[in-house]
């Protein structure tokens, strides 16, 4: 097994290490120190946000294959220098002189603030437009306070201010001058911002005449960046043209003061113009202009929620509860500290009588588990499930956790369900996978160990060749193969000789079901018509090549689909009663040891399916073996230098082309069809990541495409509508009506026609 560890700091790198389930932290740390030369009592390890501690197993964290490990280098603490006295009985001052040097300048860099009550432009209390560096946009506030600085640059010291700004400390002639405006914004009294003169004006309230704007004018409107069309923030505005109906200006729109950032922009509502006011110094206000600043009067409409519009008759989740959508009762709605939704007390599980009197609250998927957290240096809390392992319970002195075949599973078939008879969509014949847990992982064959993946009152959808039966007997295209049982594998054994008589149950029962035939569980059957069998897809493995030559040279080949012909009971060469199964080929495609087959397996490109890392952790082992530990260097992806592969480029069948340009996904196609160079499975592998459902993360099933050209599945977009979510999963667009919507036929076809039979398993 192999794991990757991850520098974190600013030498940030991954390397691997090839190690074991069972190797303890302590030596799983020796191994990092010859890799990096790095101190085992300077590393600190993590892994899903647990330290680990020295004395546990990589077993005991649920560490699996390709997994990364974050490593954390603890620094080391110089010694601080004191005053040493010489011989002479004088002390060496130079430490505490650069204390002092460094006192002085963080004196000098400090900020000194003093609360005036106006500037050159506002007061206090004045009611402003304040523009954010973030957004562009401008809001409506108060001015509560303004803050100035001045202090020397030269020498650090305070002087008094004249005339909102200051004179010179007497000294240095310099004075650094700054202003900064503390403004609380109407909605909420609470929140204050500050900011300074650039981002700061008059409060604007006069409407505009659109009949009089002409090209060049500079106003504030009311415009929507991701939906033009609904209304939005508050910009500056550079008018370009004005239409001769006056329904309609087109100009620019300013997010900051000099740059134009967005071009012939459309403004729709132009009953919301607003003039810029002009800003005047405090000592030139008259009465009039004195009295508008202090008004709180408002003329701009800014919405709190683009999504509802600020309809409090619509349902949101973005305003109102995040279950319910509803609005109503806000004294009883809890908002998350982490996420800041908000959550009726009714609708959280379970539901609550009061707000609780705790400081912070978090919602549920917010919430961390305190019991499943182990602070560094705690205990850690063994699983059920892993006390009543036998590797836990027995004194096991075997190191079962260094090969691949413990590793278990990173990822799982999900295309089609687990009872799913004949081809995997995309698996085409002739695949090859290094291992047995990837054969697994594709769906092909599920179990990790057993031959036969099936149920006994169902029947047996797959089986794997590997010579584990002297009774066994391949001939390519049809092979006798042996039941399972019969062996004492107590001990946690793989394997054993054959002990006692085969019965017919369990997986060899549900082999049997495969049969055209009755279950006979005395003497067996043969098919009546053995074509009308149920599938069973077969996989070779490499062992198998001792006693056939259809078996592959390393690793496990996926041979096509094939059909129980009979089977019966007979005594094997063991002395003890075995089931005899005789299965033929029954598959389009040809077999992968013929010419035919070869030459397939050529023109779609396939190749012997590694991990996810091996071949760089295999690269890592092997320069271990061939370079001293002195002059070993660290092998990265991009310096490990791999045998290229010839691949073919898969070519679309015609009606897939045609099915593509009338679909509407054009984009999206062309994204899935730059990877047609690398050949078939990575196409396939392109396609079902593109082209995976938001909403239940499987592959397209009678596939929606919305407005706004994202796609869902149909069964998925009804029950959204059914909780009453009406917005599109992946931008919130709204969705309109349910009735609306129609399968995207063309879509529907195009992944029947690559992945066939997967609508089986929805």
């Amino acid at each position: 097994m192999y794991v990757k560890v991850r520098l974190v700091g600013a030498n940030s790198r991954d390397f691997t290490i090839n190690t074991s389930k069972l190797t303890t932290v302590d030596s799983f740390k020796e191994l990092i120190c010859k890799e990096t030369e790095i101190e085992p009592q300077r590393q600190r390890l993590f892994y899903k946000g647990k330290q680990l501690e020295d004395e546990y197993k990589l077993f005991d964290y649920s560490i699996v294959l390709n997994d990364v490990i974050q490593l954390m280098v603890k620094t080391e603490v110089q010694p601080i220098a004191k005053e040493v006295e010489t011989e002479t009985g004088e002390t060496n001052a130079e430490s505490e002189e650069e204390r002092k040097d460094e006192e002085k300048t963080h004196k000098y860099d400090k900020l000194r603030w003093k609360s005036v009550p106006s500037s050159l432009y506002f007061k206090s209390g004045d009611y402003v437009d304040v523009k954010t560096e973030s957004t562009g946009a401008w809001y409506e506030g108060q001015i509560m306070d303004i803050l100035v600085n001045v202090a020397c640059d030269c020498c650090g010291s305070e002087v008094d201010t004249k005339d909102n700004g200051g004179t010179s400390c007497g000294e240095h002639p310099k004075l650094q001058d700054e202003i900064i405006y503390v403004v609380t914004f109407d909605k909420s009294s609470e929140e204050f911002m500050e900011t300074n003169l650039k981002n700061i004006r008059p409060r604007c309230r006069t409407l505009c005449d659109v009949s009089l704007l002409k090209e060049g004018d500079k106003v504030l409107v009311n415009y929507n960046l991701e939906e033009p069309s609904a209304r939005g923030l508050w910009y500056d505005f550079r008018i370009s043209r004005v239409t001769k109906t006056g329904k309609s200006i087109f100009g620019d729109i300013l997010i900051n003061t000099s740059d134009i950032k967005l071009h012939g922009c459309r403004i729709r509502h132009v009953n919301e113009v607003i003039k810029i006011e002009e800003v005047i110094q405090v000592k030139d206000r008259d009465l009039k202009y004195e009295e508008k600043m202090k008004d709180p009067t408002t003329v701009k409409k800014t919405l709190d929620c683009t999504t509802c519009q600020d309809n409090d008759d619509k349902l949101c989740r973005e305003c109102g509860c995040n279950v319910c959508g509803g609005k109503e009762d806000p004294e009883k709605q809890l908002v998350c500290d982490e996420c800041e939704c908000s959550y009726h007390l009714n609708c959280l599980k379970p539901p609550l009588d009061s707000i609780p009197d705790e400081e912070e609250w978090f919602c549920s998927e917010c919430k961390t588990d305190v019991s499943e957290v182990v602070m560094a240096g705690g205990k850690l809390k063994e699983s059920k499930k892993k006390a009543n392992l036998v590797s836990s319970k027995n004194d096991c002195k075997r190191d079962w956790g260094a090969g691949m075949a413990c590793v278990g599973r990173t990822k799982e078939c999900t295309i089609v369900p687990s009872n799913h008879y004949g081809p995997i969509p995309g698996i085409e014949v002739g695949t090859a996978w290094m291992f047995r847990v990837q054969v697994s992982e594709a769906g092909v064959h599920r179990p990790h160990v057993a031959g036969i993946h099936g149920r006994e009152i169902d029947g047996a959808y797959s089986i794997v060749l590997s010579g584990g039966y002297e009774d066994d007997l391949d001939n390519g295209e049809e092979f006798l193969y042996t039941g399972a049982g019969g062996r004492d594998l107590s001990g946690n054994k793989r394997t054993a000789e054959q002990s006692c008589h085969q019965q017919l149950v369990r997986t060899n029962k549900a082999l049997a079901r495969n049969c055209d035939a009755p279950v006979d569980e005395k003497k067996g059957a043969k098919a009546k018509n053995w074509k009308n069998g149920k599938p069973v897809r077969v996989v070779r493995n490499h062992k198998l090549k001792s006693h056939s030559k259809y078996a592959p040279e390393k690793g496990n080949r996926y041979d096509g689909i094939y059909k129980v012909v009979e089977y019966w009971k007979e005594k094997g060469k063991s002395g003890f009663d075995v089931w005899r199964y005789r299965l033929r080929r029954d598959d389009a495609s040809p077999a992968p040891w013929t010419a035919a087959g070869k030459k397939r397996i050529q023109d779609l490109g396939l190749k012997i399916i590694y991990p996810d890392g091996y071949e760089e952790a295999k690269s890592v082992e092997n320069s271990k073996t061939s370079t001293p530990n002195s002059k070993r260097k660290l092998s990265t992806p991009d310096s490990s230098k791999s045998k290229k592969v010839k691949t073919v480029t898969y070519k679309l069948p015609p009606e897939v082309k045609q099915l593509i340009k009338e679909d509407s996904n054009k984009k999206l196609w062309e994204e899935c069809q730059a990877t047609l160079g690398d050949g078939k499975p990575a196409f396939l592998a392109k396609v079902a990541e593109i082209f995976t459902c938001i909403c239940c993360q499987e592959l397209l099933h009678e596939p929606i495409t919305t407005a706004c050209l994202h796609n869902m599945c149909w069964k998925c977009l009804k029950r959204s509508f059914a909780a009453k979510v009406n917005t599109c999963p992946h931008c919130r667009k709204e969705l309109g009506e349910e009735r609306s919507y129609q399968v995207n036929e063309a879509l529907s076809s195009i992944l029947l026609n690559l992945f066939p039979g997967y609508e089986n398993g929805r």
